[in-house]
């Protein structure tokens, strides 16, 4: 579907916002499409590297903050880019089509409105805004530009992802009951420091002030997926976490444990630890007929009443492959696909030169911003948070 065939249809913007924007719309044309990186830390210097290896995508510019930040990125560039110290300067060069916004959680909102405004495409990480007001404004502005807009949620591109929630939905599973999320790691999550007056600029995921901590960084990922499974937003969430393992100053919680209550009384739980690793990334949705287990780059498919099922025949058709049964993990669901973060810029790629909706858009990207800004109500304030009304 076009973009702007897809915004006119759907509810994404605000009552009384226009969804066509001002002024008449020209199809991109060019065969390359000239890119700015705001944001060249590790996650935007992993962008680089891997658009240098994307016919059609040119990184011809980079902006930082921060100086060694920014010669990190400048030196990734395959090709030539100019350093840019203030986005805005970025932005005003008319030879950049679109931006990736790779900075700060608490950033996202302005840098992001500021290149909508100048009429670049954007490429957004995840977290999409921080705080409802944040979320609101970027729904508005994307839902009215003249460009496309796409969350970084990368699994939402991945082809695996994609095909599982397509066998879920045609009812491989038979009736989803509950989804079981994990994102475990055993480490600080710290980055070295070159001198003290940068720790809160290179370490802004411990300080609330500009992070949503391990709900805005890992935890969104999984609750994208989630609202895309069952196709719905929850109702509630519930929370505990704490500072319990690492007393080293910081303010955003080292363990989170979440419950988020959808339609149909499907519970959606969501833990992240910093303290053990211990099966690392692992997502569970569960049904009365199965149970599909996702990681990083594999999934498979464990029915229910087993001694009942001893014919394990072919894979759904995927590829022609035969089942082979995994004691542990089940039935292997076999489905080429490349990296999700590569396969993300693809379609960025793709949006862009064909004026279509992303799959990961504003839509799906505040709906996951929404579900994160509940938790964090929830764990802070220590009460029951209720979907958030009127901004998608």
């Amino acid at each position: 579907m076009k973009r702007r065939e897809f915004t006119k249809k759907s509810g994404v913007a605000l009552a009384g916002v226009s969804t066509l924007g001002t002024g008449i719309w020209t199809p991109f044309k060019k065969d390359t499409i000239k890119v700015g990186v705001i944001g060249t830390g590790d996650r935007g210097g992993g962008l680089i590297s891997i658009m240098n290896d994307i016919p059609g995508l040119e990184v011809v510019g980079c902006c930082d903050v921060l100086p060694f930040r920014l010669e990190s990125g400048i030196k990734k560039v395959s090709g030539n880019a100019m350093a840019y110290a203030d986005h805005r300067a970025l932005l005003d060069n008319n030879d950049i089509d679109a931006v990736i916004v790779s900075t700060p959680f608490s950033t996202h909102e302005k840098i992001a409105l500021d290149a909508l405004d100048a009429g670049k495409h954007v490429y957004c990480e995840k977290t999409m805004a921080k705080g409802f007001d944040g979320i609101q404004n970027l729904v508005q502005a994307a839902s009215s530009a003249k460009t496309v807009f796409q969350t970084g949620h990368q699994y939402h591109s991945s082809r695996l992802y994609t095909h599982v929630v397509d066998l879920i939905k045609k009812g491989k599973i038979g009736k989803v009951t509950a989804i079981d999320c994990q994102w475990n790691r055993n480490a600080d999550w710290r980055r070295p420091v070159p001198h003290p007056k940068y720790e809160r600029a290179i370490n802004w995921r411990m300080y609330k002030e500009f992070s949503g901590g391990l709900l805005a960084e890992l935890c969104s990922h999984q609750l994208d997926l989630a609202n895309w499974i069952l196709d719905a937003v929850p109702l509630r969430v519930i929370g505990e976490g704490g500072i319990d393992y690492w007393k080293d100053g910081r303010e955003t919680y080292d363990n989170v444990h979440m419950i988020y209550t959808y339609p149909n009384g499907v519970r959606a739980k969501f833990t992240c630890l910093t303290s053990n690793s211990k099966d690392d990334y692992l997502i569970k949705i569960l049904g009365d007929n199965g149970t599909i287990t996702i990681g990083y780059t594999n999934a498979w498919f464990y029915p229910e009443k087993l001694e009942e099922n001893k014919q394990i025949g072919e894979v759904d058709g995927v590829s022609g492959a035969t089942l082979e049964w995994d004691e542990h993990n089940g039935i292997p669901i076999k489905m080429e696909h490349l990296d999700p973060t590569k396969q993300a810029l693809l379609d960025f790629k793709n949006a862009v030169s064909n004026d279509q909706e992303p799959n990961s858009s504003v839509e799906t990207g505040a709906k996951a911003a929404i579900c994160v800004q509940m938790g964090l109500d929830a764990l802070y304030n220590g009460t029951s948070v209720s979907w958030k009304t009127g901004i998608v």
